[in-house]
Order: C-alpha cells, then sequence, then structure tokens
C-alpha cells in the first residue's frame, strides 16, 4: 500500500495536525493533494501562519498539491475528491482534518453560527464520504479517518456548537463504517485530545499541561502517527471506531 492517493483537508497553518499527517505520508511515499483555508485561521484570536501553505509545500516537494476550499460551500468536497481524481488518477483515502469552531456558550447562541458549525463539520464530511465511495475503485485499501474533539467525554460550555457538530461526526463514523466496509474502505474517528497547535494562551497552556499525566500536551504528530497507522496494511481490520488517542488526559480532575 505505497504510493497511495490522500486528500487531506484542514490543512493551513504548519503547526497543524493537518501539516502534521501531510507530513508523514508524504515521508511514506504518498502522493497528496491538501486543502484548508487559511482566511478561516487568519480571523481567530490565536491568527494565522501567512507563510504556511508555500512553505509547507516546499518541505513536501512533488508530491503534494494544494487547493484551497471553503467547506460551507455545499460543491466543495465533491470538487475536491474530483480534483484528487484528475490529478492522480484515483483517491486511496481521505483525513478529515477539517473544523469550524468559535465561542457558542449557552446564552450567546447564534442560529447563523449553529448552522456554520454543523455545515461545516459534519455537512461536509458527510459528503466528502459520498463522493469518496462514489470515486473509489480499488476495491481494497480504502481509508476514511474522521475527527473528533472527545466531547461525548466530558463538557465544552464554552462551544456548543461545536460540540454538538463533532458529536455528529463520531456517529457518522457508527453509520458509514458498515456501508463502507464492503467497498474495501474503513472508517476511523481519531480524538487527539488537547493538542498543541498554538492555541491557548500561556496560562491556559500551563494549566492543561498539569491535566496529563506526562506534563505535556498531545502534539500534531502524536494525532499524525496514529492517523498513518489506521491508514496502513496493519489496520485493515479496524473500522467503525473512535480513537480517543489523550495521553491519558484527565479532564475531570
Amino acid at each position: 500500500m505505497s504510493d497511495r492517493v490522500f486528500l487531506v483537508t484542514g490543512v493551513s497553518r504548519r503547526i497543524g495536525i493537518g501539516a502534521a499527517v501531510a507530513r508523514l505520508l508524504a515521508a511514506d511515499g504518498h502522493r497528496l493533494l491538501l486543502s484548508g483555508l487559511p482566511a478561516y485561521d487568519d480571523a481567530q484570536p490565536y491568527g494565522g501562519d501567512p507563510d504556511g501553505v508555500p512553505a509547507l509545500l516546499a518541505e513536501l516537494g512533488a508530491a503534494a498539491g494544494y487547493v484551497p476550499a471553503d467547506l460551507l460551500d455545499p460543491a466543495a468536497p465533491g470538487a475536491l475528491v474530483a480534483e484528487a481524481v484528475r490529478r492522480h488518477g484515483r483517491l486511496d483515502a481521505v483525513v478529515a482534518v477539517h473544523a469550524y469552531s468559535t465561542h457558542t456558550p449557552l446564552g450567546a447562541l447564534d442560529a447563523t453560527e449553529i448552522d456554520r458549525h454543523l455545515l461545516v463539520n459534519v455537512r461536509a464530511t458527510l459528503l466528502l464520504a459520498e463522493a469518496f465511495a462514489a470515486a473509489f475503485t480499488a476495491g481494497s485499501g480504502g481509508r476514511l479517518v474522521l475527527f473528533s474533539s472527545g466531547q461525548r467525554l466530558g463538557p465544552m460550555p464554552g462551544e456548543l456548537a461545536y460540540a454538538a457538530s463533532k458529536a455528529g461526526v463520531e456517529n457518522l463514523t457508527a453509520q458509514l463504517a458498515p456501508l463502507l466496509m464492503p467497498r474495501g474502505i474503513t472508517v476511523n474517528c481519531v480524538n487527539p485530545g488537547p493538542t498543541d497547535t498554538g492555541y491557548a494562551p500561556p496560562d491556559v497552556h500551563a494549566a492543561v499541561a498539569g491535566l496529563f499525566p506526562g506534563g505535556r500536551w498531545g502534539t500534531p504528530a502524536d494525532a499524525a502517527r496514529l492517523v498513518r497507522f489506521l491508514c496502513s496494511p496493519e489496520a485493515d481490520w479496524i473500522t467503525g471506531q473512535v480513537i480517543d488517542s489523550e495521553g491519558g488526559f484527565q479532564r475531570h480532575r
């Protein structure tokens, strides 16, 4: 299962999980179509990475290409799958790292903002799955890897819309797995726990680190190694699972 074609969404900042996944897959000799929306990160409190995409592509070399996409557009998921097939003749795996997340506490909920979470995190993921299933012709070795945030393990009071949408992604894992396994595609979901992608201010960073028995946050590379395994031949019998890879995070301590 070398020299396979991967579509990885949610790639914009070099410090992000999507970039870490791309590095490992490229190192293994796979071909990549990466996609993201840098303007989304630019607008967040933690800020974007203006040189992130060009620098990452330079780092990865000819193995990787990039297409910006706004997954609020219902046509975007299908267009990404079609572009991967156009460039490489096939598509073997989709790693859906993309996420929309803003502050949505009880008492300040906005219908439009709730819709954005559901459209990007749930609708776009479901449409990606459908387009990938239709395009996948190999008969075996297919992989669909989704991402959640452990919201079923504890409350996320400041991110109610995000928590609800990612719960939907976890449920999609269970719904899609039996439908896609006969086509040769496994479906799994990674919960990487709190991951140090540069978004937490120093005081929050220190407090959260203390909730890990190992005294450190998860890293993007930690998540990427799990994705690499799930996409390997060794994981061919694993499907329909939400995998909590949190380093023993003690959210209730």
